[in-house]
């Protein structure tokens, strides 16, 4: 049984930052003393070099001019040491006027490139984990995009950066369950939201990498598909999961005071190049494949170690990384949404399949998918 993907649409906001220019700004955002404040912009400009990211767009920038934004006022100056920035009460005030448009965005192009009718859509499927509000993002696809109320809704939320994946598991099992289904999976995460305030290198190398972005798909069984078709951006065929043991705080994702907070280990590389190839393995190996008979990867780029550390555990070549690399360049990390605009790179440079799909999160936990 399978779903399949019919329409894809991506989103971002209307303004971007270069890397460069949103060091600068998180300089703002560190209230050191007098002895450290010297040092401070040298050390959080290499770290954000380090990232891979080139530029990244965000809700909250009201302008911009050549990659430089020109106007941003959601975040003060740090007033002291002390100071964290926004309460996470008005972080999620944003998030609840922001989210909703952005995804409509997205969903209202893969309608359009699926062909599909608003009004032909059984199921609705939503993917945060970035922010909260009820009602949310769902409603507001129902009432712009012209969705039956009678639309059955499902939200996939706080499961990371896989989180999209985890939607496309939900998805196919909607559509082996009933081949007259009709499914629109959107993912929206508005990172930029939760920039932490302070001198921990943990939460900088956070700011430096995460990104606002939205992406949908529409698809449906493959049992109500012609058998002659090609669907351009594949076929759902299997979903794999594998939570790796002793890694629950290698990587975290809390809500706290002042916004959300992820915390990374540098461990995390070493993991994935150990545990990796035993997860690939047993996943392909259920579809009568291995390693070397993938085609195209669509990596979740969660920062320029970890893709290392996938292409090592999978040997995978530059070619094949090159999709996922040049989507943390243009976009940064934008969490759940972003394997979608990697298959969406994959779809423009008319990438063979099979592809997997792969991302990490919170657990340490492996989330896999195989399109055919």
């Amino acid at each position: 049984m399978s779903f399949v993907i019919l329409g894809l649409g991506t989103a971002l906001p209307e303004h971007c930052i270069s890397q460069q220019g949103a060091a600068t700004f998180a300089t703002t955002c560190i209230a050191a003393d007098a002895a450290e404040s010297s040092k401070v912009p040298a050390l959080v400009q290499a770290l954000y070099r380090r990232a891979g990211v080139q530029q990244r767009y965000s809700v909250l920038l009201e302008s911009s001019s050549d990659g430089e934004a020109t106007a941003e006022r959601f975040y003060q100056f740090a007033k002291s040491a002390e100071d964290r920035g926004p309460t996470t009460s008005e972080r999620m005030q944003r998030y609840e006027k922001e989210a909703g448009r952005l995804v409509v965005s997205a969903a209202g192009k893969a309608l359009s490139e699926s062909g599909i009718g608003a009004h032909e859509i059984t199921h609705l499927i939503t993917v945060s984990c970035s922010g909260f509000t009820a009602p949310g993002a769902d409603l507001q696809l129902i009432r712009e995009l012209g969705l039956t109320a009678t639309v059955a809704r499902t939200h996939v939320g706080f499961m990371g950066c896989h989180g999209a994946l985890n939607g496309f598991r939900v998805a196919r099992a909607f559509a082996d369950s009933d081949p007259q289904a009709v499914i629109l999976v959107c993912a929206v995460e508005l990172c930029s939201l939760h920039h932490q305030y302070g001198w921990d290198p943990q939460k900088i190398v956070a700011n430096s990498l995460f990104a606002d972005g939205a992406a949908a798909v529409v698809g449906r069984s493959g049992l109500s598909i012609d058998s002659t078709t090609s669907p351009k951006h594949g076929m759902l065929v299997d979903n794999g999961c594998c939570v790796i043991p002793d890694s629950e705080d290698m990587m975290t994702w809390r809500i706290a005071d002042n916004g959300f907070e992820m915390s990374l280990s540098p461990e995390v590389p070493g993991i994935i190049t150990r545990h990796l190839p035993g997860v690939l393995q047993q996943f392909l190996g259920r579809n009568g494949l291995a390693i070397a008979d993938v085609s195209s990867w669509a990596i979740h780029p969660g920062g320029p170690r970890i893709l290392a550390a996938t292409a090592e555990a999978a040997g995978l070549t530059e070619e094949q990384m090159s999709p996922s690399i040049s989507i943390l360049q243009r976009c940064g990390n934008m969490s759940s949404p972003t394997v979608l605009f990697i298959l969406n790179e994959l779809q423009m440079r008319a990438a063979r399949r099979p592809c997997v799909m792969l991302g990490f999160g919170p657990g340490l936990n492996v989330e896999l998918a195989l399109l055919r």
